[in-house]
């Protein structure tokens, strides 16, 4: 798949911190059956590529590898099942790099100058982050018209209750959440729970204008 279809398959892409790799074949299940398949394994966990190794078994499932920070990372993760991967910022390295990470990669950023060297790197899909801090919906309608053909998946603050102003800009093609996934759900391991969750986001999502 090329990131832009990774990045409309779902309306928002659950950004999971899993500590246990129990849970993870679980968690993707209820994740993709709620109608969200993208999904993505932060490295910020020891267990991290066990998990995206688990939840790439899962049918329906796209999973990628989220806080990329150095270029070794993109062939560990690739190797595991990973599909995509998402760094939450970009050096010359990372730059370097990316064209042989052998999967599509979404990179961060969060100021003009960035989005400008991104451009000049081949990149026109982009992480805003961390969103809200960045400016959020403001920030991207201004930077819809200089940057008219760049898309985005803004990540970080965002939540259920402005995703909706997000994904009613033309220049956004998807977010980025964490409220999926919350804490105790995992730990009482209700899958129905994150399930609904999921589906509630994907109704509120067809709302958007």
């Amino acid at each position: 798949m090329t990131l832009e279809q990774i990045m409309r398959a779902g309306p928002v892409i659950p950004v999971l911190k899993v500590e246990d790799p129990e849970i993870a074949v679980p968690l993707a299940q209820a994740l993709v059956e709620g109608g969200l398949p993208v999904l993505e394994v932060t490295l910020r966990t020891e267990s991290a590529l066990e998990v995206i190794a688990a939840m790439s078994e899962v049918v329906g499932a796209i999973v990628g590898v989220g806080t990329v920070t150095r270029p070794d990372q993109f062939t560990q993760a690739r190797q595991v099942g990973a599909r995509f991967a998402v760094t939450p910022g970009l050096t010359p390295a990372l730059f370097e790099a990316a064209p042989e990470a052998g999967i599509p990669v979404l990179p961060g950023v969060m100021t003009p100058s960035e989005l400008i060297e991104a451009g000049e790197n081949g990149f026109k899909l982009l992480k805003l982050f961390p969103a809200e801090v960045a400016g959020g919906v403001a920030m991207l309608k201004s930077m819809g018209g200089p940057f008219a053909d760049i898309g985005f998946c803004p990540t970080g603050g965002v939540t259920p209750s402005n995703m909706l102003d997000y994904l009613g800009l033309s220049n956004v093609l998807c977010v980025g959440g964490t409220w999926l996934t919350p804490e105790n759900l995992l730990r009482d391991k209700n899958w129905d729970g994150i399930k609904d969750l999921a589906r509630q986001a994907v109704e509120t999502a067809s709302n958007a204008s």
